[in-house]
């Protein structure tokens, strides 16, 4: 079976900065992959280069049958872009919330204006999705009102009522406070054992070693390392992987 994302020979330059380095991967439908590494090491720009949030100097991505060539600039290749973008569902740092617009609006949104879905049947997925992520009570509140874990929370929701095939985490929990962190871990991880495929960047070595079913090291904008969690955490071979998880314990 072909892997639900596959990267080939991917670079990423910003200017003169070679930010991602000859990156290739590939990824099997419902597989959840974590990417660790130092800040600067390339993880979050190799997940925006996936949706074309950044586009990539060199190299190929293709998710769920859909590939795009870098560098084109043709009216095919946007449209590609665009078919990749509804394949994937993205969760940001910040929780990128409308604050002019109810939770409920917040997540009906893509749906009713990316992808032309009736009104009606958007509002039922969002509040089916509302309510996995425990914040349907929630759903006319505005995100003034709402935490930092629960406006998380919504944009998991929101990202999930697209109906996406693979789901990408950009840190999602660097932005909380610690006492927060939990509950969007434990919706990711509910999220997880339904069978979404996630790519996660992330700080949050305890939930990579429990979660992911495999996880890759990134170094300098190169993937250093790449396995079962057991073996990156107890038994790593770079010895800047050593270095990075004796830095950050699984119990922290």
């Amino acid at each position: 079976m072909a892997p639900i994302i596959s990267i080939s020979k991917l670079d990423k330059y910003f200017g003169r900065l070679h930010v991602l380095k000859n990156v290739s991967l590939e990824v099997p439908e419902k597989q959840v992959v974590c990417l660790i590494g130092r800040s600067g090491s390339g993880k979050s720009t190799l997940l925006r280069c996936i949706n074309f949030l950044e586009e990539p100097s060199y190299g190929v991505v293709e998710v769920d049958g859909i590939a795009v060539q870098s560098g084109e600039k043709s009216k095919a290749h946007h449209q590609l872009i665009h078919a990749v973008r509804l394949k994937t569902g993205m969760v940001f740092q910040e929780f990128n919330l409308f604050p002019h617009m109810s939770v409920l609006e917040n997540v009906i949104e893509g749906p009713i204006t990316v992808k032309g879905m009736n009104k009606d049947q958007a509002i039922a997925l969002a509040e089916r999705n509302l309510e996995h992520v425990g914040l349907l009570f929630k759903k006319d509140e505005y995100p003034l009102r709402l935490s930092g874990g629960q406006k998380q929370r919504v944009a998991i929701a929101r990202a999930l009522t697209m109906e996406p095939r693979v789901m990408l985490f950009d840190e999602p929990t660097s932005a909380l406070d610690p006492e927060l962190i939990g509950e969007v871990l434990t919706v990711m991880k509910k999220v997880a054992d339904e069978g979404m495929t996630m790519l996660v960047v992330t700080h949050e070595m305890g939930f990579a070693h429990d979660v992911a079913d495999r996880v890759i090291v990134m170094a300098e904008g190169e993937l250093i390392e790449d396995g079962k969690p057991d073996a990156i955490f107890n038994h790593p071979k770079d010895p800047r992987t050593k270095a990075l998880v004796e830095r950050r314990p699984l119990s922290t």
